[in-house]
């Protein structure tokens, strides 16, 4: 590889340039040969930098450029290997892939959206959301433009750490930013005690003639005693302050700095000169109070943001799998589709399943928000996370990591929390502007008092810079929907877009479906009409053994009224919507449509039994039972309502709402259920079209409409409409396109959601209307001397503190 005549060597560091290979900069006048495009922009920054000697007078070939990138940077690239993304990648369409991220670093809501922006401008990033309760990200990108350790790596590039989401890890970070923050808090506090006592005799001294060498000595010590409060405690506003200066953004903490940097150098300046006023009281004191509040505000950030937690929570960390040589306790990490697993009395189901030996009642109250448990028999769904009660079942595993129904839970509520409503957004333009505005300002008065009060010009610059800082204005949106939808997620209604709540506030029409909405969306046998001698029981029993193998609602309505195990029915045949035939103790029977069980009889027959098969042809829920002889029984079917759903209906229309009902059954039965929950305004027999027409109509006359539906047969429906409910259900969740799914499948909690919704949009305007008014009210007092440093730290920590207490009165959400 030394034959220069046939390979090219890199001029950087010296190995030879790969074939076709077209990389080169031009250094002193002539293009030199890179191996590799790093190579290539390591020496483009050398010559950019006129550091061209380094060229010229170098000893030996420099190291190539992935060997000048970090170790850490380097650890990255292992989250490229496919085997690790199974446990935490989603992939979507094609080379479209999302993962849910941990930030390490967020401060303030400026960090969230600095990053938001610097992540979107990378070629390849469709989407990327900072949920800045949680500090969890939601990135989606595509994989054949750029690979996942390269968003890290530009996020590490700002001053920023990020990794997988691992429930784990996030404990641990929370943990260990409280720690951290309380040492940095009782340093500020012991400081500030300190401080605050030598100010007091300085204050005394100046009053009683103090000597002049104590005045010195005690100015001196003070100075000591803030040092460790500005190097420690105060760090993170400066580097955060940095990180928003080089990004040339104006983030919260750059006033913050600028306030406690020039107070404690011009302290320090007039501590060395022996002249002039010492602000250390104020700096230690409005550096502990700013942190003691982002201290309550962290607090309250990992309360509200629990409910996402304790989802993530509810999987156990190792199962007992099931294999030939016995049992084996693994990790849930390694579970696959197809094995089989153990669940005993007590323990939590490790991932999605059906049962396939024992029954048991199974706790989904922390899932769904269903309180009663729920039983589970052979062939029943068991989605991960619930808890067994009673017996040890063993299940089938049938989905693992992403694509269980809580991993899908937890990708639409942390959607939820990251996608901002209108309000937010602007919010966080009003904060970007209003920082800058602040230091324009804040520039004006120092300007003005320099001009016409030189002695008091800078105290008051410092009130002004600390009185109005917009901490409260960025805390304002976030905390309340992050709150709110924590609140809703306990209760069993899962917010999965950020405008839902806002835009469900807003709504003046509810629309239902029927079926699967406000109905059960299960038959059950409602009557049985005997037509010949075989009794009722006799007549369930032949029923439910001819059904025995279908699995059509009305077949399972049929076996749950009996236990079909004593009768064997052999020869049988289903005939796609007609019905089914098969024998028993060598008699010929079916079950179905009336045509089809009268065709089993001849010709002379049928005229004389007609009549007796006219009732079931008239009832498009019923199947008529029958032999060669003669009809035996006519089962007729209802959809029964939903427990709760008149009371849910009068609820919401308490609220002023306008309920209707659209669906696609027969006048009749629509009628009846509308009459029944008091519904006025409804509509039979209407297509999807016909739904979607009705919205459109009312759209186009002003109202904001908000549908009900299960989810399936009303997807367009439910596009259309404003905001989208959807009933929950497992197979349905992962793929939910509705903005709100009601998980716990109870109307009542419909009725709480809305009025949830009104409230969090009545407290977001109820904050930012609480730090708009309390800058305009202050800062005024403060430009006009009236408000001494020390205050203006009391106020500014308040202002924040009276934001998040109120959205956290959003965390109890009582259903009437």
């Amino acid at each position: 590889m030394t034959d220069t005549d046939t390979h090219q060597e890199c001029f950087h560091c010296g190995l030879p340039v790969p074939p076709g290979a077209d990389y080169g900069v031009e250094i002193d006048g002539r293009r030199e040969p890179m191996c590799c495009r790093g190579c290539e922009a390591v020496a483009h920054a050398i010559i950019a930098g006129g550091l061209t000697d380094f060229y010229r007078y170098r000893t030996e070939k420099s190291p190539r450029a992935q060997e000048l990138v970090p170790e850490q940077l380097k650890e990255l690239e292992v989250y490229d290997r496919a085997d690790l993304q199974q446990s935490f990648v989603q992939q979507q369409v094609g080379e479209e892939r999302s993962a849910s991220l941990i930030l390490e670093g967020i401060v303030c809501a400026a960090c969230v959206w600095l990053n938001e922006r610097h992540v979107k401008a990378l070629p390849g990033v469709l989407d990327f959301a900072v949920n800045y309760s949680t500090h969890r990200a939601r990135v989606r990108w595509d994989n054949e433009r750029i690979q996942l350790s390269q968003i890290l790596e530009a996020i590490s590039a700002i001053g920023y750490h990020a990794h997988p989401f691992d429930p784990g890890r996030q404990e641990q970070l929370y943990k260990k930013e409280r720690r951290q923050a309380l040492r940095r808090l009782a340093v500020a506090g012991l400081g500030m005690m300190q401080v605050m006592m030598l100010a007091v005799a300085l204050y005394a001294g100046a009053d009683e003639g103090m000597d002049a060498g104590l005045r010195s000595f005690l100015r001196w010590v003070s100075l000591l005693i803030t040092v460790p409060v500005i190097l420690y405690a105060a760090r993170p506003f400066f580097t955060s302050a940095w990180r928003d200066v080089k990004r040339r953004q104006a983030g919260m903490d750059v006033p913050v700095s600028l306030a406690i940097g020039a107070a404690f150098l011009a302290s320090a300046w007039h501590t060395i000169t022996d002249q002039g006023e010492i602000y250390f009281d104020s700096v230690t004191m409005f550096t502990f109070f700013l942190l003691a509040g982002r201290f309550l505000e962290m607090g309250a950030r990992h309360r509200a943001g629990q409910a996402a937690e304790e989802l993530v929570k509810l999987l156990p960390a190792t199962a007992a799998r099931l294999t030939v040589a016995g049992e084996e306790r693994v990790p849930v990490a390694d579970l696959a589709v197809g094995d089989r697993v153990l669940v005993r009395p007590g323990e939590s189901v490790p991932a999605d399943g059906r049962v396939v030996e024992g029954s048991s009642s199974v706790d989904e109250s922390l899932l769904t928000g269903e309180s009663l448990p729920q039983l589970r028999k052979p062939g029943d769904l068991l989605v991960g996370g619930t808890v067994n009660n009673e017996s040890p079942l063993v299940m089938e595993i049938e989905k693992v990591g992403e694509q269980t129904v809580l991993s899908a839970i937890v990708r639409l509520l942390d959607r939820a929390q990251t996608e901002k409503p209108g309000v937010a957004r602007m919010a966080d333009r009003i904060a970007g502007w209003f920082v800058l505005g602040l230091l324009l300002l804040t520039a004006g008065v120092a300007f003005w008092w320099w001009q016409h009060d030189p002695v008091h010009a800078f105290a008051v610059t410092l009130s002004v810079l600390v009185v109005t800082c917009p901490c409260a204005l960025s805390l304002a949106t976030p905390a309340a929907v992050t709150a709110a939808t924590g609140a809703l997620t306990r209760l069993g209604v899962l917010t999965t877009r950020g405008h839902a709540l806002e835009t469900l506030a807003r709504a003046t029409h509810v629309i239902f479906d029927k079926t699967g909405t406000l109905t059960e969306g299960r038959l059950h046998l409602e009557n049985i009409e005997l037509l010949s001698g075989i009794g009722r029981e006799d007549c369930l029993r032949i029923a439910a053994a001819l059904e025995q193998r279908s699995e059509h609602p009305l077949a399972q309505a049929l076996r749950a009224e009996t236990d079909s195990d004593s009768l064997c029915a052999e020869n049988l045949t289903a005939r796609a919507g007609e019905g089914v035939e098969g024998c028993i103790d060598g008699q010929c029977y079916r079950i179905g449509t009336p045509v089809f069980v009268l065709a089993l009889q001849d010709a002379n027959t049928n005229s004389e039994l007609a009549a007796a098969g006219d009732a079931g042809a008239d009832d498009p829920t019923g199947v008529v039972l029958g032999t060669a002889q003669g009809l035996l029984a006519h089962f007729s079917f209802s959809d029964r309502l939903r427990e709760h759903a008149a009371s849910a209906v009068q609820g919401l229309k308490a609220l002023g709402l306008e309920v209707e009902l659209l669906s696609g059954d027969e006048a009749g039965t629509v009628q009846a259920v509308a009459n029944e929950l008091g519904i006025e305004h409804f509509q039979a027999r209407c297509r999807p079209g016909d739904k979607l027409a009705r919205i459109q109509a009312l759209q186009a006359e002003g109202a904001v409409v908000a549908m009900v539906g299960d989810g399936v047969n009303d997807a367009p429906v439910l596009a259309g409409a404003q905001v989208s409910l959807a009933m929950g259900g497992g197979t349905q969740l992962a793929h939910a396109s509705a903005d709100m799914v009601l998980l716990s499948e109870q109307l009542p909690h419909l009725v709480a959601a809305v009025r949830t919704s009104r409230r969090t949009l009545r407290i977001i305007r109820q904050n930012l209307a609480w730090a708009l008014v309390y800058n305009l009210i202050v800062l005024p007092l403060a430009a006009g001397g009236w408000v001494a440093p020390w205050m203006a730290a009391i106020g500014m920590s308040t202002s924040s503190l009276v934001v998040v207490l109120n959205a956290l009165r959003l965390r109890n959400t009582p259903v009437e």
